[in-house]
């Protein structure tokens, strides 16, 4: 992780850019320099520097000490108690807003649905409805999404949430294995088979994406040709259909296994109801 990385995490937490700078140069100079030194090491202004060290040392992020030549100057709190002091006091406020910000809240005129601009935004939403589910979750995915999801849907079975998710394709991390039946696999886990994964590309032409929790939000969308598209909702009947579909589809699997993919073949192609079903216009 470069330098320019540290400094970008440590403002997501809530210091300023200069202030980040000046906790950085005051962890690097491993000893106690005076504000001079710390606008030379970290780029922040002069006119600034002794305002920023103020900020640091009102956070507990930084200590004033008599120098030498009982000049004023600083040393860090070092790394590892400053992200647990900024974890504790992070936990503590979620914990506060948990409770509080559903007081404030006006209730929603309508269900909310909007789209989601680029693959980035598509997956950061997928991570959030599944951190957010409570009861079940339903996941139709591909192994390049499903792995940037991997920790969330493991999360959520920890604690107790039903997975049930279909992939298109195998999706082994080591430790964990998703594939369908296998005891490692965080709920009720399947391996798209039938009909097969490039096949499905080939005919749609883009990888879907369906994760739905607890029925009541979803977010649908797809990738490919370098591009992607989707939409986050909380329409419970919208919601409830994607869940549906993920459903069905794993049923698909299950009963290819049971009776095998020749027999669901000469089904889909002697069945005329299927077959009107399957056609395509």
């Amino acid at each position: 992780m470069s330098t320019q990385d540290v400094l970008e995490h440590l403002q997501r937490l809530g210091m300023s850019g200069y202030e980040a700078k000046a906790y950085v140069a005051l962890v690097g100079a491993g000893r106690p320099v005076n504000g001079y030194e710390v606008a030379k090491r970290s780029g922040v202004p002069r006119s600034t520097v002794y305002e920023t060290l103020g900020k640091l040392v009102a956070r507990g992020a930084a200590y004033e000490v008599r120098g030498a030549s009982d000049a004023t100057e600083y040393l860090p709190l070092p790394p590892e108690s400053l992200l647990d002091r900024m974890r504790r006091e992070f936990d503590g406020s979620v914990s506060a807003l948990r409770s509080a910000l559903p007081a404030v809240a006006a209730a929603p005129e309508g269900h909310l649905i909007h789209n989601l601009k680029d693959g980035q935004a598509m997956l950061d939403r997928a991570g959030d409805v599944v951190a957010g589910a409570r009861r079940d979750l339903f996941m139709s995915v591909w192994p390049d999404e499903l792995r940037v999801l991997r920790g969330e849907v493991l999360e959520a079975a920890a604690r107790d949430v039903e997975v049930s998710l279909v992939s298109f394709g195998d999706v082994s991390f080591g430790d964990v294995s998703f594939g369908g039946g296998l005891s490692g696999a965080p709920g009720n886990v399947y391996e798209h088979r039938y009909s097969a994964p490039e096949t499905v590309l080939r005919e749609f032409g883009y990888r879907l994406i369906v994760v739905v929790a607890d029925r009541r939000e979803a977010v649908v969308g797809g990738f490919g040709d370098g591009a992607a598209w989707g939409v986050y909702t909380a329409d419970p009947a919208v919601a409830l259909m994607a869940a549906e579909f993920v459903r069905q589809d794993i049923a698909l699997q299950i009963l290819a296994d049971r009776v095998g993919a020749a027999e669901l073949d000469r089904l889909f192609a002697t069945e005329p109801g299927l077959l009107r079903l399957l056609r395509r216009r």
